[in-house]
């Protein structure tokens, strides 16, 4: 039997929008310069258990859906940033010739999928979520990003004041986790 004092609230801090950081390994300036990011949602599916004479009943399906992760930068003046990820997604579509898949592949910082494999299209990533101190409470990896997705960017000289650009750029994953510093799963806390 629960003692009332074990579902006390330890931690009485709230979790802070400002306090994160983002890593990828393709992609170092565009995560250096980030300003937003999101722990993407999760979606199970619904399967239907049919009831003569009555509405079928939803039950836990057997497939998870996770939702596109967004990270938000601003621009540098040099667009250096911006174009790690135009290239890398000019090297997954290759619209101009197949050399530009070669040469994505050839990346240093590049995801190796299998070892000897000759497809070499992703990069790994990982948000740093900071508690009240600023140190890493918590940490959400991705495995096997891949850019789909780059803002525009738009210049309007009718604008009074100066802004600085900012992108969006989604990425698809194969999975993500969420874990504390060492990489082991957070503990499952059931009331």
């Amino acid at each position: 039997m629960a003692r009332l004092t074990d579902k006390q609230v330890e931690n009485r801090n709230f979790l802070s929008s400002l306090k994160f950081k983002f890593i990828v390994n393709r992609a170092p300036k565009t995560a250096f310069f980030s300003n937003k990011a999101n722990i993407p949602d999760i979606t199970l599916g619904v399967a239907e258990h049919s009831q003569y004479l009555t509405n079928p009943i939803p039950v836990p399906g057997d497939t998870m859906t996770f939702g596109d992760f967004d990270l938000e930068f601003i621009v540098d003046e040099d667009l250096s940033n911006y174009m790690e990820i135009q290239n890398w997604m000019r090297g997954l579509g290759f619209p101009e010739s197949l050399q530009q898949i070669y040469d994505i592949q050839n990346d240093p910082n590049s995801y190796q999928v299998n070892e000897g494999s000759d497809m070499d299209l992703y990069s790994d990533g990982t948000l740093f979520i900071l508690n009240s101190n600023d140190v890493t409470n918590f940490q959400v990896s991705f495995r096997r990003m891949f850019p789909y997705r780059l803002s525009t960017l738009e210049f309007d000289a009718t604008n009074t004041d100066e802004e600085y650009f900012k992108a969006i750029v989604s990425f698809k994953y194969m999975m993500y986790n969420i874990t504390d510093t060492h990489g082991r799963h957070l503990p499952k806390r059931y009331s």
